[in-house]
């Protein structure tokens, strides 16, 4: 019964912080990332959304799957999601770093 309602949750927690960090940013990617010398290896701007997308889906299913394993919140649950969580946080402020400072020394 509540178990896709926690399947959901998981799998959507990463992308708030995603989404976040995109809207915050959104003007300084086209001022100032697209002016950017770039090698010819650089993808496109296009295939940021998409990748990011699959990647958090991926990391917050994951984390469902750890916590349904562990059976929820408890004691064996608390290090890997703790984790988890400590490196989703730094993901998350990545980009307000990196398109905020304008200094690629600084977030490197």
């Amino acid at each position: 019964g509540r178990m896709w309602a926690y399947t959901v949750g998981f799998t959507v927690l990463p992308h708030v912080g995603g989404f976040l960090g995109w809207f915050l940013n959104r003007k300084e990617i086209p001022a100032w990332y697209e002016k950017l010398k770039k090698p010819s290896w650089c993808p496109s701007r296009r295939v940021f959304p998409v990748a990011w997308t699959m990647l958090y889906t991926g990391m917050g299913y994951a984390s469902y799957l750890v916590w349904n394993d562990l059976g929820g919140c408890n004691s064996k649950a608390i290090v890997p999601l703790g984790l988890y969580g400590a490196q989703l946080v730094l993901n998350w402020a990545w980009p307000p770093l990196f398109f905020g400072a304008r200094n690629l020394n600084m977030v490197m």
